[in-house]
């Protein structure tokens, strides 16, 4: 009798060990974004693939809203954002390109203290296939933690977002986003870079004085 009830004892102890141990991934978010909360600046090299198009460059962002991608492909593109409104050099065609945008999330953003509260009131989260590390993608030696986002309402871009965070650091690796029409946009972050300094004047860009001005290009009348 007394050996059972070690036994039993035994079993009850060691659930409730490893119930301690899970975290769920609502609460593995909230640790990302604690994480991020203590970045004022980052800097690292980026990625995007959007459809058939591919971007590589460089992105800064400075707390709490700022955010400029100084692009190598296609060269000499800049992306600059302040909270509140988008600014697009577009070297090919000499343009400057401006949209106000207040409230808006891109990709890039969400990987930042404001852009991640913002996933976490807007979206339901969810590991991919558990808790443990994996493969970033297949044939891939790079571990992550895979979260699946879904979305709350059908106002969000993204209707499904996959984060995949490095398990040591907590920052995140990559971004996949598919958007209402199915498509399927990427950001990857390498050789990241948190807290060096930077001032807002990084976020300060003169385009040349021989470019065309486009302002609210996303609203224009086409008529």
């Amino acid at each position: 009798m007394k050996q059972r009830l070690m036994s039993v004892m035994f079993v009850f102890l060691a659930a409730s060990l490893f119930a301690q141990e899970i975290v769920t991934a609502e609460r593995y978010l909230a640790m990302v974004s604690e994480r991020y909360s203590g970045i004022q600046d980052y800097e690292a090299r980026i990625a995007i693939r959007s459809g058939s198009t591919d971007l590589v460059g460089t992105v800064s962002h400075l707390e709490p809203s700022l955010l400029r991608i100084d692009f190598t492909r296609p060269a000499s593109q800049v992306i600059v954002f302040n909270g509140q409104s988008l600014m697009i050099y577009l070297p090919e065609y000499r343009a400057v390109m401006t949209q106000d945008v207040s409230g808006g999330m891109s990709g890039a953003s969400l990987a930042s203290a404001q852009g991640l509260s913002k996933l976490r009131q807007n979206y339901v989260a969810a590991y991919v296939t558990g808790p443990e590390k994996q493969a970033l993608e297949s044939g891939s030696s790079e571990q992550v933690v895979k979260l699946r986002l879904t979305r709350r309402s059908n106002s969000e871009n993204f209707r499904e977002i996959i984060l995949n965070i490095n398990p040591e650091t907590r920052l995140i690796r990559r971004i996949e986003g598919r958007t209402s029409t199915d498509m399927l946009v990427r950001f990857d972050f390498t050789d990241i870079k948190i807290n060096q300094g930077f001032s807002d004047q990084r976020f300060v860009y003169d385009a040349p004085a021989t470019a065309n001005m486009y302002n609210n290009f996303l609203f224009r009348d086409t008529d």
